[in-house]
């Protein structure tokens, strides 16, 4: 049976390139790069190969970048970090957070909360998006960190991460007046690393997470953009690693794969946006066209190229998952960090998506080697899972019923 695999916000197939950079690593390249001998050094300077590649990436100076062990630890290190840091505000720091973040974000604000700081969780629109001006009404001079991800895992819907950057400088102009301590903006660009461009010379972020496994690299590394000039305490402690930001002997084989990944982004960024937004839409004109009570969720024109989330009404997600691969196809029902939950997406949930139709939604993500004969198969191959996965006595009971149900607009509800 052919294996389509269409779940890439979950993670990647390594390149074959990166394959190749990794192997010297794991085999006669396998020295410390802490140590002072021939195998040190050249570790160290494959290292430093590595860190100058992913700031490249993303016109950034290979300073500013820290490697991790993924953009979970990235995530933590930049808000706990951050919050530490905060010169007077280690006990009572106000963050601003959106409800639709990755749980890394949210389980880490939430700790923080505990501890006796003040967090703020922005709502969205229908479409997944912040609103500027909430944003701006929730800022107070006790707000030491704004964490607004780049764009959605679930969805792929972006945000107004240039807004964000002019909202945050205009108010550390008011506070620089006021002798109030700057405001430091994180986002967790893990899902667009790689699939959009991010110039970091234009854009005025303080601190972003990205993952190697989410662009083709390794699993278990990934790196943290720390501008010059931003304050960040680290969490890990130990030796001197990572210029004392991060302490442990650094995952070279990762390393060096996040970096060669990197690289290959840079080169073909552009080409595969172009191949992978064609892709896309195919699928969901495919999906639209040949299936009753579907919807688009997110963004339809401000989101990833890779990434399309639809819900099918009067079925359960899962059930499809499950009919889907046993044709063959790899989809998701959300965040693989969430599979196994029956609770809705709580991403779905804060747009405003009915329970119902948000349980029976599913995310195709697209990437590397994904061609147009596949999305056709997947096309020809879904209305008939559907069709057999659908309740269809229920629907049809559902849509009578609301036929006959008065207008809650002008029936007083």
């Amino acid at each position: 049976m052919k294996r389509i695999y269409l779940d890439h916000n979950a993670t990647t197939p390594i390149h074959p390139q990166v394959l190749k950079a990794m192997l010297p690593m794991l085999k006669e390249n396998f020295g410390n790069p802490s140590s002072i001998h021939w195998f040190g050094q050249q570790a160290h300077h494959a290292l430093e190969n590595a860190r100058e590649q992913v700031a490249s990436l993303l016109n950034a100076q290979p300073a500013e970048i820290f490697f991790t062990s993924g953009g979970t630890e990235a995530d933590n290190l930049a808000i706990k970090g951050g919050i530490a840091a905060a010169p007077g505000k280690t006990r009572s720091g106000h963050i601003i957070t959106s409800q639709i973040e990755h749980n890394a974000v949210l389980k880490t604000c939430r700790y923080l909360e505990k501890q006796g700081h003040a967090v703020t969780y922005l709502p969205v629109d229908k479409y997944g998006v912040i609103k500027l001006d909430e944003l701006g009404k929730a800022i107070n001079d006790n707000t030491v960190l704004i964490s607004i991800m780049f764009a959605n895992n679930e969805t792929g819907s972006i945000q107004p991460v240039e807004n964000i950057c002019e909202l945050v400088a205009a108010v550390n102009k008011q506070r620089a007046a006021k002798n109030i301590k700057p405001l430091v903006f994180h986002t967790d660009a893990v899902q667009a690393v790689g699939k959009l461009p991010i110039d970091l010379q234009k854009l005025e972020i303080d601190l972003l997470s990205l993952s190697a496994h989410k662009i083709n690299g390794s699993k278990g590394v990934g790196a943290l953009y720390i501008r010059k000039g931003a304050l960040i305490k680290p969490q890990i402690l130990g030796g001197h690693h990572e210029k004392n930001m991060r302490a442990g002997t650094e995952n070279m084989p990762g390393i060096v794969a996040l970096g060669e990944a990197c690289e290959i982004a840079k080169k073909t960024l552009q080409k595969e946006i172009k191949h992978l937004t064609k892709l896309r839409d195919i699928l969901w004109s495919g999906i639209s066209k040949n299936i009753e009570y579907v919807q688009l969720n997110g963004h339809s024109e401000k989101r990833l190229p890779n990434t399309l989330n639809v819900s099918f009404e009067f079925i359960e997600g899962e059930s499809l998952l499950l009919n889907l691969d046993l044709k063959g196809i790899a989809a998701s029902t959300g965040s693989a960090c969430t599979s196994g939950s029956t609770e809705p997406s709580h991403v779905l949930s804060a747009m405003g998506v009915e329970p119902v139709k948000a349980q029976g939604s599913l995310r195709f993500s697209l990437g590397l080697n994904n061609t147009e004969e596949e999305i056709k198969y997947v096309i020809k191959t879904l209305p008939e899972i559907v069709n057999n996965c659908s309740s269809e006595p229920l629907g049809t009971l559902l849509n009578n019923i609301y036929e006959f149900l008065p207008d809650p607009s002008t029936a007083g509800f």
